[in-house]
């Protein structure tokens, strides 16, 4: 931080100044410009031994002012900051230092590169020979006066800074250059003591193998300096001197070197230009200006300059000098840079945080999530890493051409119709490719990956169906009530235009026609019971605000993104195992060490019995075709594909504001959502035939450029935990006496089905409530159905041995509209 002094105080320096320069002079003639010698057999013992003495003096000072952090900045602390610091040998720390960042790499699964990571950072590195002397100067009188003197480190200075963060207050003016340096090359800027303490280490090994003049060299080529004329970001004090000025760094002038010499200390305030490469207003120009000025004053007050010289470029308007202007050749990225990159900052962030060991407390704090987030930055831009990706070059190329050959099929008239679609590995959850939307060039949004709306039916599974079987509340015969009712709110639960079929209908029926009050009274039974579905939603990632919600299994009240929920259907199917979906495997550093490598971390959600029925089950909205055309596309397009094992779901929120499709083999999982950014409604037929022809295009591109992802010839099976029932297919439930509804220990008989189920009591026997929800007068209108004619004479017969016959199972659907559920209600 530059002292500030008045008019009268700088005459009174001016005597000393002249004896200065003198001094520093006679001093630059004698001066050896070669290296300094080698000192690699000096043991770590003599490192530490001068950092104790500085600190020693550090804790002195400490007593004598009583400073209240007495324990805790007391020698022994401050030693065991550094006890086990391992300083690095010096070629280890020349090659560090030396290095210039460079741009970092992702590529496809295969190795074949994605993209170069953009940054916009300009940089050209040039010798000490070819930079200014004035420049240096500047930069010395500005930054480290003390700089030609002192060893790499200025403890009294290291204590103030220490100190000053400690007490909320500013640690600038701590670090020497030499430690600037470090921060930059070698260590980064962390808030933390340790590494406060290991810089300082760094550095004192830093000066034993450097001159002097390389160390301000290697700061000149790697230091920040604010942006140039074209908006981009500048390191380094030969784009400085073109960017800004126009010329070479070893052209600059006294007044020049004064201001990019005041730049790294903030360089985006001091920069003359903003992003645009525009100059900035007269008012935030004012701030470089004025540290111009200060610079100026620093070079004057360390004897570099004459009290003539230093008035005169005071009174110089350096900005008649920034050149004009002009405009940065821009590259764009498309959706898969962004998500890979997005992924890909994360790890880094996680690997320093990691590596500097920050404790929990730490990272909460504010200071320190922004360093360590502009560390990530800087790394995953300049650090020249690979990053691989999940994604599959030929499939994720293939799914681009399929939305741009097909995407029209989207289309109805009703506005243009995005799409989000995910292909996803059911083993692992690795991300094979997606697509984030008709055309990146367009809308940069990515719906597959941003994008967050109600899944409709297509939730019905996850958080209705699935749980209910892991619970033992249903069976894959089971009954479920599709007699017309209400949300407690007097609303009709509706299914298109229909209230309802008057029956106890399966549960395979419920799924493949995708009727709204199965699900909603199998949700109601859970509540009933005292379960909660949060367990299996939270393990799988899902938002869930309120559990209470009456139509939360219609698609109310939640908001999943498609890739989000396609990671739903990979545990639903893979054996009730969860892998969070992830689109980066590993990522290298620029000498090839694996800094991070994706690990498997399986989370059991459904039981291996659940995850096997239901998949058995979801083969019937598919094959059916009762809510999407689906199969029946794809047959005619490529009917050996068609004869992988299929299963899947559709869903469609109020108004027809979204259309979802999921499908899956036992090997993948392809999901497609449809709909307007503005949330406007689509046409009645969109998800039916639009979507589902889409899907089919989209599954069969897929299929041509990779023929095994879908896994054509695997096969689902019913896990050997599952338990088969025999059960009535009337009720689903097993063959027994029962009382109730006017009933005294009656037997029904009947034709039989099997029930798989996931608990091993399976099914219970029949009971007059045997199905899922519906009223009394429900059940007496469906048992009328079950016995027929006789049905009377059965219930006024109570000898206790009694059977009845039943003259009508009811086991076929009601005819529905080929929609999904377009008018269940959200919250």
């Amino acid at each position: 931080m530059t002292k500030e002094f008045s008019d009268k105080e700088r005459e009174a320096l001016q005597h000393r100044i002249k004896a200065k320069k003198a001094k520093r002079n006679e001093k630059n003639k004698n001066k050896n410009k070669n290296k300094k010698s080698p000192s690699d057999g000096k043991t770590i013992l003599e490192t530490i031994f001068i950092v104790v003495r500085g600190l020693a003096v550090i804790f002195a000072t400490i007593l004598s002012l009583g400073i209240i952090f007495g324990a805790v900045t007391g020698t022994g602390y401050l030693v065991s900051l550094i006890s086990d610091v391992k300083v690095p040998s010096s070629k280890v720390l020349t090659e560090k230092i030396n290095t210039i960042p460079e741009a970092s790499l992702m590529t496809y699964s295969n190795g074949q590169p994605i993209s170069d990571i953009s940054s916009d950072l300009i940089r050209t590195k040039v010798s000490g020979d070819q930079i200014a002397q004035t420049v240096k100067n500047a930069l010395i009188a500005t930054e480290d006066e003390n700089f030609e003197h002192h060893k790499g480190v200025v403890p009294k200075a290291f204590f103030r800074a220490i100190l000053g963060e400690s007490m909320g207050g500013s640690s600038s003016g701590g670090s020497t250059i030499t430690q600037q340096l470090i921060k930059q090359q070698v260590l980064g800027d962390s808030p933390t003591f340790k590494r406060k303490a290991t810089e300082m280490v760094y550095a004192l090994e830093l000066e034993k193998h450097f001159t002097k003049d390389e160390i301000l060299t290697d700061y000149l080529n790697v230091s920040p300096f604010g942006r140039n004329n074209k908006g981009q970001n500048i390191a380094g004090v030969e784009e400085a001197a073109k960017g800004i000025f126009g010329k070479s760094a070893k052209d600059l002038t006294i007044p020049e070197a004064a201001f990019i010499a005041g730049l790294p200390q903030s360089p985006i305030v001091y920069t003359p230009y903003g992003a645009d490469g525009n100059l900035k207003s007269k008012e935030n120009m004012q701030y470089g200006l004025d540290r111009q000025k200060d610079v100026l004053f620093n070079l004057y007050r360390n004897g570099y300059i004459s009290k003539k010289e230093y008035e005169a470029y005071k009174a110089y308007d350096i900005s008649t000098e920034f050149i004009a202007p002009a405009t940065a050749e821009t590259t764009s990225h498309g959706y898969l840079y962004h998500v890979v990159y997005n992924e890909a900052f994360d790890k880094v962030y996680d690997y320093l945080i990691k590596t500097d060991k920050v404790s929990e407390a730490d990272q909460g704090n504010d200071v320190v999530k922004e360093t360590y987030q502009k560390m990530a930055e800087q790394k995953l831009q300049q650090g020249g890493f690979t990053i691989t990706a999940t994604i599959g070059q030929g499939i994720y190329q293939a799914m681009q051409t399929a939305v741009a050959n097909y995407g029209y099929l989207l289309q109805d008239g009703t506005g243009e119709n995005q799409t989000g679609n995910v292909l996803m590995d059911n083993k692992t959850g690795a991300v094979l490719g997606f697509v984030g939307g008709l055309d990146y060039n367009s809308n940069q949004n990515n719906h597959a990956f941003d994008t967050h709306r109600s899944p409709g039916s297509s939730i019905k599974p996850i958080i209705a169906y699935g749980p209910a079987i892991d619970m033992g509340i249903l069976g894959s015969a089971s009954r479920l009530s599709n007699y017309p009712t209400k949300f407690s709110s007097g609303e009709p639960i509706m299914h298109d235009t229909s209230a309802g079929t008057q029956e106890m209908m399966t549960l395979q029926d419920a799924l493949d026609t995708s009727w709204n009050i199965p699900a909603y009274w199998t949700y109601q039974t859970m509540l009933k019971n005292g379960q909660s579905v949060k367990p299996y939603m939270s393990k799988m990632g899902y938002k869930v605000d309120n559990y209470q919600i009456e139509s939360l299994p219609l698609g109310g009240g939640i908001d999943p993104s498609v890739v989000q929920h396609t990671n739903g259907y990979q545990a639903l199917l893979n054996g009730g195992q969860y892998e969070q979906y992830y689109v980066v495997d590993s990522i290298k550093d620029g000498n090839g060490k694996e800094i991070y490598k994706h690990e498997s971390k399986p989370v059991q959600v459904y039981s291996k019995a659940t995850s096997s029925i239901m998949a058995e089950l979801l083969k019937g909205p598919i094959k059916s075709q009762k809510t999407t055309t689906f199969y029946g596309q794809l047959s005619n397009l490529n009917p050996t594909l068609a004869g992988a094992d299929w299963v899947g779901k559709t869903g469609t929120s109020n108004d027809f504001v979204d259309v979802w499709l999921m499908v899956a083999t036992p090997t993948v999982t392809l999901s497609s959502w449809v709909g307007h950014d503005d949330n406007t409604p689509m046409a009645a037929m969109t998800g039916y035939n639009n979507n589902s022809q889409y899907v089919a295009q989209l599954a069969n591109s897929i299929y041509q450029a990779n023929p095994g992802v879908f896994g054509v010839e695997q096969r689902f099976t019913l896990d050997p935990s599952v338990t088969k029932s025999t059960v009535l297919t009337s009720t689903g439930e097993n063959p027994g006496a029962f009382t109730g509804g006017g009933y005294t220990n009656f037997t029904l008989s009947g034709p039989t089905t099997t029930s798989y189920w996931a608990k091993p009591e399976g099914a219970p026997t029949t009971q007059y409530k045997f199905a899922i929800g519906g009223s009394d007068s429900d059940y007496a209108n469906a048992w009328t159905k079950i016995l027929g004619s006789n049905a009377g004479n059965n219930a006024n017969n109570n000898s206790g041995n009694n059977t009845g016959n039943s003259s009508s199972s009811n086991t076929s659907s009601s005819t529905s509209s080929s929609n999904d559920d377009a008018n269940k209600k959200k919250p």
